[in-house]
């Protein structure tokens, strides 16, 4: 995907976003002659902030990640320490989270600080180079504050949420006139809420491609290293899903460089096509299985792009 393509397509992204939600929020004053339905998203606001700031311990706890240090994971510090640099940003924590599937994640908060977790899977089965990609990949994210964006952009589908709801509670005994205003008001509200979460979620998709490309960007042969990452994240995480053994990391999915319910697809497809020779090989046998239509659908509920899609774009940066 071009740079100004992707760049324009995010910020286009973020300006029916917030003009949505600008506009609707005017309607809804006009029409209410209050600012009392305000109060409701000034708590979901600080509730939001709150868990931003508290998050990384709680992510901390429900995936047992602990911090890694230079004796204990020489290479993997060495790798985050010099594309930090490259990238232009302070080093971040390094963790490891202890979980089977193989996965990345960046997160962080002014109260923790800004942190890379990999996981044991992800040290297991891919090969110094593809850790090396899948890193730079993460730094991306923290190079574009991608955490803070996508906090703030979630935090708008979530205010109108509730918001729809009081209006539809608060319409109960109130007059025939006034209870349609109420009622319209709050479908309204819950409509905006599911338009502005696809939204959201397109959003999301988009900051992943800019994602990888700082990896391609930043690691020496980069698109090439983070393409059999993702082809062997990808397959090696809906072979688990598909036995079972990875249940229960989806919580904080979007989180991940490699949504883990996505994966399914491209371990069936593998099964099908049976064994591959080289991490290229198994590259080209995705990017053949090409996007269907259904892909595209289901791409619409996800918070990361087809992995086929990833491929796609990378191959035209190597």
């Amino acid at each position: 995907m071009n740079l100004w393509k992707l760049r324009l397509s995010m910020f286009g992204t973020l300006a029916l976003i917030f003009g949505l939600s600008t506009g609707f929020l005017m309607v809804v004053l006009l029409v209410t002659g209050t600012f009392n339905v305000f109060t409701l998203p000034i708590f979901v606001v600080g509730f939001n902030i709150v868990q931003w700031l508290i998050a990384p311990y709680i992510i901390d706890a429900i995936y047992r990640v602990k911090e890694a240090s230079r004796s204990e994971e020489s290479n993997l510090y060495d790798t985050v320490e010099r594309l930090s640099s490259r990238s232009g940003i302070e080093m971040p924590r390094i963790m490891i989270a202890d979980i089977p599937i193989p996965n990345a994640f960046a997160y962080g908060s002014p109260l923790a600080g800004n942190r890379v977790a990999v996981t044991k899977g992800l040290l297991s089965k891919l090969e110094d180079e593809e850790v090396e990609a899948v890193v730079g990949h993460e730094l991306g994210h923290l190079k574009h504050r991608d955490a803070q964006i996508m906090m703030l952009a979630s935090l708008l589908p979530a205010i109108f949420y509730y918001i729809g709801y009081s209006f539809l509670y608060a319409q109960r005994g109130r007059d025939e006139e006034r209870g349609s205003l109420l009622v319209a008001m709050g479908t309204g509200s819950i409509l905006l809420y599911w338009a502005l979460s696809f939204l959201v979620l397109g959003l999301s998709r988009l900051r992943e491609y800019y994602a990888d490309r700082h990896s391609a960007e930043t690691v020496d042969d980069g698109a090439r290293k983070l393409s059999e990452a993702l082809a062997k994240i990808a397959v090696s995480t809906g072979m688990m899903t598909l036995r079972r053994n990875a249940s229960g990391f989806s919580s904080f999915k979007t989180l991940f460089i490699s949504d883990p319910e996505a994966s399914r697809n491209e371990a069936v497809q593998m099964m099908r096509t049976g064994m591959v020779e080289s991490d290229q090989m198994l590259v080209r046998e995705l990017l053949s299985r090409g996007v269907t239509p259904l892909d595209r659908f289901l791409e619409l509920f996800s918070t990361h792009p087809s992995t086929v899609k990833r491929l796609e774009a990378l191959r035209e940066l190597e």
